[in-house]
């Protein structure tokens, strides 16, 4: 004969069942592509930022409102600060052939949202001297990895357009390298070539002969700031790599091949501690919209090879999508 502490052990019993039924169900969607682990969502904050801290990256986007990419960002295992000045993955200046929109996207009016998957949506909206509207969306693939699609949609024709997305590290990032073709020591053999002060004060690593045409067709030459870039050798693919040689702490920042069709620096303990990605260089007729996609990936070390086998599954997630 059942008591009624009986039943009630099998109501609660049945109770707990349904909870790990529900956990199980959660989980399951998340894999399945539903919405991500809270931890790889930025969240909202006040004065128009919004917070992230994904138990490897601890940091901001958009600090005090503004364009700026990620700011106070610290690799949570080692308690290091990475960014500096104004943040990792910041877009920076804007070009066509032979002209700069203003001195920076940092400077333009913008709007940013959370979207319904925890990503960030910031747009620039077009007007009488930008004859585009430009977006970008940052999205966490993983606790280490943070993607970043720029797209930009044009109002009339724009030629070799330009977006320089720039990233800017504590100065104890002092190692710079990027992924070459043909190390100048070992002719014919691919590597990464580190952006010693002995090459020149601004170094850019072209993917071809093109490239070097729209970086030299004076869109650089435009003050203020006017830079001179020295040529490198041709990019194996477009990767750069920033690193602290104390903690072995790397950051590599990756594009697509087509892109991207440089990889500029200045010499690795220059004051700057800087790396930049050149975005699209590509015409964009009137009313089309283009799409450049990249990823920035922290880690506590970063062998050659462990970038580039990075790199490879960058290109098959795209493949992916």
């Amino acid at each position: 004969m059942q008591t009624a502490g009986t039943d009630r052990d099998v109501v609660a019993l049945l109770g707990l069942a349904l909870v790990f039924a529900m956990i199980n169900l959660v989980t399951a969607e998340r894999a399945d592509g539903g919405e991500p682990p809270d931890n790889l969502a930025f969240t909202t904050a006040p004065l128009g930022e919004f917070h992230f801290n994904t138990g490897v990256l601890r940091g901001k986007l958009r600090s005090q409102g503004k364009s700026t990419g990620l700011g106070s960002v610290v690799h949570v295992p080692s308690g290091i600060r990475l960014d500096r000045s104004m943040g990792l993955f910041s877009h920076y200046r804007v070009f066509t052939t032979n002209k700069r929109y203003g001195t920076a996207a940092w400077d333009w009016p913008s709007t940013a949202r959370l979207t319904d998957d925890g990503a960030v949506e910031v747009r620039w909206a077009a007007d009488t001297n930008r004859p585009f509207e430009l977006r970008a969306v940052y999205r966490w693939a993983a606790p280490d990895t943070l993607d970043l699609d720029t797209i930009v949609t044009a109002k009339q024709d724009l030629t070799k357009f330009e977006s320089f997305l720039a990233s800017y590290f504590a100065s104890n990032f002092t190692n710079s390298l990027a992924c070459v073709s043909d190390l100048p020591s070992k002719p014919g053999t691919p590597g990464f070539l580190a952006a010693e002060k002995s090459l020149g004060p601004w170094q850019m690593f072209p993917r071809d002969d093109a490239a070097v045409a729209i970086v030299n067709d004076g869109r650089w030459q435009i003050a203020p700031n006017p830079v001179t870039w020295g040529r490198m050798p041709v990019l194996a693919k477009p990767i750069g790599v920033r690193r602290d040689p104390v903690s072995g702490v790397s950051a590599a920042l990756m594009a697509r091949a087509e892109d991207c069709f440089a990889v500029m620096m200045p010499f690795e303990t220059e004051g700057h501690y800087s790396l930049y990605l050149s975005l699209f260089g590509r015409d964009v007729k009137a009313g089309e919209t283009a799409r450049a996609r990249c990823r920035l990936i922290v880690r506590a070390s970063f062998s050659a090879a462990q970038t580039e086998e990075a790199y490879q599954a960058f290109t098959v997630s795209l493949a992916e999508r």
